[in-house]
């Protein structure tokens, strides 16, 4: 099962960690850090297929706000002002890179309640890596997220939606789930906010547990996100972090990518 969060007092101690990560960097380059994994869910079909979490198979009208920040960080507080407004918690997987860039970024999500989640140190595929470069692609951005906030992550989200059945098994090895989308709001496609929220709220894949993609730094988002958040309320549904829609044991996922309780 996924690590929980340790909230810690963190205001008196932001300056120190982010002078940590540079001494993290040194640590790294030396070699990969070793973790000791623990128990964690593994997920396959009646195949034997190692399967990543697109949608969640659930009665309750939930779905899940997901952005991915791996290049710019300029609409950052505006995205986490629109989200305050209407109460919503949503989850952020970042890259390694974008992590060291923007440390006080990290700290206004983490602040605000929202999920961290992993994206890769430096946003490659993973399927491309040796297994020394996919636990250090994985594990160098974790242990700088932890030594800014204290959060052990546990959601993961593979650049370029690529991945392996050995892939998944290593990361399931190191405590993460890996967590795809089921709706992608093609914001990075610049066809304006109207474009984006009926992308999202028209989708045919919408429905209960639903897993929405967004992107920090994309032309649109920004705008498009208030429509989203206020159509899809209208229509009945609650926005979760997807922290809160997944199953952390005892499901198996469906050959559509469908995460199901057992």
């Amino acid at each position: 099962m996924g690590k929980k969060r340790s909230v810690k007092t963190h205001s008196s101690k932001r300056t120190a960690a982010v002078l940590m990560l540079s001494l993290i960097a040194i640590v790294l380059a030396a070699g990969a850090a070793v973790y000791i994994p623990q128990i964690a869910s593994v997920s396959t079909n009646s195949d034997g297929k190692e399967l990543a979490i697109h949608c969640i198979d659930t009665k309750k009208p939930q779905v899940a706000l997901s952005f991915d920040a791996a290049s710019e960080s300029e609409d950052l507080q505006t995205i986490l002002d629109i989200l305050a407004k209407h109460d919503v918690k949503a989850t952020f997987f970042m890259t390694g890179q974008w992590v060291e860039s923007y440390p006080d970024d990290v700290m206004r999500i983490y602040e605000a309640g929202h999920d961290l989640g992993n994206h890769g140190e430096t946003h490659s595929s993973m399927s491309e890596l040796s297994v020394d470069q996919r636990t250090e692609e994985l594990m160098n951005v974790h242990e700088k997220v932890t030594a800014l906030t204290g959060v052990e992550m546990e959601l993961f989200r593979p650049p370029y939606d690529e991945y392996t059945n050995k892939v998944l098994k290593e990361i399931a090895a190191n405590n993460y789930y890996t967590i795809e989308w089921s709706i992608d709001s093609a914001d990075w496609k610049d066809y304006g906010a109207d474009s984006i929220v009926q992308t999202v709220t028209q989708h045919k894949n919408l429905e209960n547990g639903a897993i929405i993609l967004m992107r920090i730094g994309t032309k649109y988002t920004k705008d498009a996100l208030e429509g989203i958040i206020t159509t899809l309320q209208d229509q009945g549904y609650e926005l979760v972090p997807v922290s809160s829609l997944i199953y952390k044991d005892n499901y198996y996922v469906d050959p559509a990518g469908k995460q199901i309780r057992e």
